[in-house]
């Protein structure tokens, strides 16, 4: 089946800030969370991937291909979603939908005629005057509707209320029902992916932090309580995080060095990034 992405020792450099030896793979029929503070370099490995900017070393194929401004079947095959909505907003969808079939030769009518009315949007209302969830369902409808192969969206679910968020994460759940479909999603509402995603990417600062599958992460780690003291007895190389206040101790550890008699609970996704940014390295 491969992969749908593949990122090898990709580098990027800024004033300031550099992404550096970058290394991602996505299989396909799978969805990756891109997660990491602000900052951390979430849009700068989208924008690379898309070739929107220039890497300075390292390997980007997608869908086994270069994705280049010359490579127009590629581009057909990749759907992306941008937090705003980028169609002029004079328009309306019916026009989108007539200016896309000039863009794409695979663009499917149709299929796009179907998820407007899915998705409850009016082919005669200009797009200035829908919600924030409709001018993203708009997006969406048109990235799902020329063959897409592989979705990028980069906070594309950011500030939408919580009914359209999860209408919108079944669509992608159905999307890669097809193995040969997948999606690459940044999102700072880490919930979200833990509900849809097979994989996790963990950027921090410029770096990859990690990249596992979700399931296998959420297994990895705990959360263990306790009193300051009790929580300093544990492995300083299984700690990966500790918060302390007055009531007493909370750190990130490695399941499998938490030795018995300790309270714990499960961490999802946000605790193992807030422990892993806000509390690393923090031994009371």
């Amino acid at each position: 089946m491969g992969n749908a992405l593949e990122i090898k020792d990709v580098t990027k450099r800024y004033p300031g800030f550099t992404l550096g030896h970058l290394n991602l793979e996505l299989p396909s029929g799978c969805i990756m969370g891109l997660i990491g503070e602000n900052g951390a370099g979430k849009s700068t490995t989208i924008k690379l991937i898309l070739d929107l900017v220039r890497k300075d070393s390292g390997q980007i194929r997608v869908l086994g291909e270069q994705y280049t401004a010359e490579n127009l079947k590629l581009k057909e095959e990749v759907g992306v979603v941008m937090d705003e909505c980028n169609f002029p907003e004079c328009m309306n969808a019916g026009e989108v939908g007539r200016m896309l079939k000039g863009c794409y030769r695979t663009w499917d009518a149709e299929k796009f005629a179907v998820f407007c009315r899915q998705f409850g949007l009016s082919e005669h209302k200009c797009i200035k005057d829908y919600s924030r969830g409709m001018k993203t369902k708009l997006s969406i409808a048109a990235a799902l509707s020329h063959g897409s192969r592989l979705l990028i969206l980069d906070e594309a679910t950011s500030g939408l209320d919580p009914v359209v968020r999860d209408e919108i994460l079944d669509i992608f759940l159905d999307f890669i029902q097809d193995e040969n479909n997948s999606v690459l999603i940044s999102s700072h509402i880490l919930s979200d992916l833990e509900k849809i995603c097979d994989y996790i990417a963990f950027l921090h600062q410029g770096r990859l932090v990690f990249c596992d599958e979700k399931s296998a992460l959420l297994e990895k780690y705990v959360i263990v309580k306790g009193s300051q003291q009790e929580l300093s007895c544990l492995s300083p190389e299984a700690v990966k995080g500790i918060r302390t206040s007055s009531f007493g101790a909370e750190a990130l550890v490695l399941k499998d060095s938490v030795p018995g008699g300790y309270v714990t609970d499960p961490a999802s996704i946000e605790d193992i990034m807030l422990y892993h940014v806000k509390y690393g390295g923090k031994r009371s």
